[in-house]
């Protein structure tokens, strides 16, 4: 579904990323480990259209995405869930939600697109009039997940959706991960709690310093010694 190739970016002349290669197929959850300021966001930007690639490829079911803007990803079926939930915090949850349709002309596609949302996050459908900046981090989170649902996409790609949540909220967060790849979404995610995104991944990349260093099985990689030693002590 989703290939990168070489893939080098910089921002204000530094190199961010520097020649990484990786794949996502159909159905799959990929995660990308690594340490703060590895690369990690800086993939997903580019494969989103937030920040220009300098070099190298990036296809999506076969077609070159690499020169495309984020608002043209979207409607290509790719969701962003990104760093820090980004929702809008002076408007209300039902208005965070219908920016995530922006596209979508038909008021009943529109509707049943909520109603999905609401299967997964049902707190949502009772605080769609709360302005969504008074809400909790968790809840945030949720909205920020919600309106990636509302583009109905085929890839969703979330970055760091544990940052400074609860434990009890952040197993939460991955049994829904869980649910929406069994239901067909396919998930390349980003994710500091490397544990808790291996276990959860078919395949998992080590990206360092702008590289990836190790790829495998996401319970091959729990049990490699320097993943062990270097993310999960």
């Amino acid at each position: 579904m989703l290939e990168l190739k070489n893939v080098e970016t910089f921002y204000s002349g530094i190199q961010a990323l520097k020649g990484i290669s990786l794949n996502v197929e159909k159905g799959e959850i990929v995660t990308l480990i690594g340490s703060n300021g590895a690369g990690k966001s800086t993939a997903l930007k580019s494969i989103s259209g937030l920040v220009k690639v300098g070099s190298g490829q990036i296809t999506y079911k076969g077609n070159d995405i690499t020169k495309k803007q984020a608002h043209e990803t979207t409607l290509l079926g790719i969701a962003h869930v990104p760093e820090g939930r980004r929702i809008f915090p002076k408007l209300t949850v039902k208005e965070n939600l219908l920016m995530g349709a922006f596209s979508v002309k038909d008021k009943r596609a529109i509707e049943e697109r909520m109603e999905r949302a609401f299967k997964y996050f049902p707190k949502l459908k009772d605080r769609l009039e709360q302005k969504g900046g008074t809400m909790s981090g968790g809840e945030q989170q949720m909205l920020a997940i919600g309106r990636a649902l509302m583009m109905k996409p085929e890839l969703l790609m979330l970055d760091e959706p544990s940052m400074g949540l609860a434990p009890i909220i952040v197993e939460q967060i991955f049994d829904i991960i869980r649910e929406l790849n069994d239901e067909g979404i396919t998930i390349l995610l980003v994710e500091q709690n490397a544990y808790q995104a291996l276990q959860v991944a078919h395949r998992g990349y080590v990206i360092q310093t702008g590289a990836i260093r190790l790829e495998g099985y996401g319970k091959d990689l729990i049990q490699n010694n320097e993943v062990r030693e270097a993310y999960l002590a």
